[in-house]
């Protein structure tokens, strides 16, 4: 038997790639997410703390916010978050207090992530809303944007320094 899971799960992340591909383009660090509701897309975003001069625009939060009003409930229950890399911990705690049932993330992120890397905000034993987590979604594809991101600003910095 096929496991349609990993298939859609695919799908979704493609998706949340999508927007990290507009987040690139703006000069943005390249993370993108979407909020699936009953097998339908309600909510997408993508990192804009830069261009928006606001730190906490990261594309968890303002896909947080786009689902809440398009469901018109702060509480997303029975909504699955897929990000294209590992949550910081800002971003975790606002997916408890959001109540999504699950987040699907694809890349790791080793110097901040929340969830398995560096800590994991979701497992404290205080957290009164439990989230699943599934980890490595298309994880090849969503570390190779972020490590092309990041290849290309070091180039950037090398050059500015070269001059």
């Amino acid at each position: 038997m096929t496991d349609l899971s990993n298939i859609s799960n695919n799908v979704w992340m493609a998706e949340a790639l999508d927007e990290a591909r507009k987040a690139a383009l703006k000069g943005e660090v390249p993370v993108g997410a979407v909020v699936v509701y009953d097998k339908k897309i309600i909510a997408r975003a993508h990192n804009q703390p830069i261009s928006s001069c606001n730190p906490v625009a990261h594309a968890e939060i303002l896909v947080l916010q786009a689902a809440a009003i398009a469901i018109g409930n702060y509480r997303l229950i029975n909504c699955d978050l897929y990000v294209t890399l590992e949550p910081c911990t800002m971003c975790a705690g606002a997916l408890v207090h959001s109540r999504v049932r699950r987040v699907i993330y694809g890349a790791s992120e080793p110097k901040a992530g929340a969830i398995v890397s560096m800590s994991n905000v979701l497992a404290q034993p205080q957290m009164n809303y439990k989230i699943k987590v599934t980890a490595g979604v298309m994880a090849k594809e969503c570390s190779e944007i972020i490590s092309a991101f990041f290849k290309m600003r070091r180039q950037q910095v090398k050059e500015k320094v070269a001059l």
